[in-house]
């Protein structure tokens, strides 16, 4: 199943497309096509943030894949965003409450009155 996640990127909704690594003690990043998992120390990027990306003054950036295609949502995300729907869209039963006691029967609640002088 193709990956849902989107870019890092603060304000930006698009897919992602690329992951981007840092390799500290080479001073070097990575950007390569989109990572099978989400890692914690590496970051999602879309298209255009990947193809545009520089990096910090003195350190090397290395793209392993030149171009980035976002190819939209594949056939089974669209076949669970249906199902989602339809399942949302489903009634609901009503859950089965107990009858309310008739007026005429007793109430036999845990508190009950106890009689005598204060």
């Amino acid at each position: 199943m193709r990956s849902t996640r989107q870019c890092s990127r603060s304000a930006c909704a698009h897919p992602a497309a690329a992951t981007l690594t840092y390799v500290y003690v080479d001073s070097t990043v990575v950007v390569g096509q989109l990572a099978a998992s989400a890692e914690p120390h590496s970051y999602d990027l879309c298209v255009d943030h990947a193809e545009r990306f520089t990096a910090p003054r003195g350190w090397d950036v290395v793209h392993i894949q030149q171009e980035y295609v976002d190819n939209g949502p594949s056939e089974d995300d669209l076949e669970a965003l249906a199902n989602a729907v339809r399942e949302a869209g489903r009634p609901r039963q009503a859950a089965v409450q107990p009858p309310a006691p008739v007026a005429s029967e007793p109430r036999r609640g845990h508190l009950r009155v106890v009689g005598g002088s204060i």
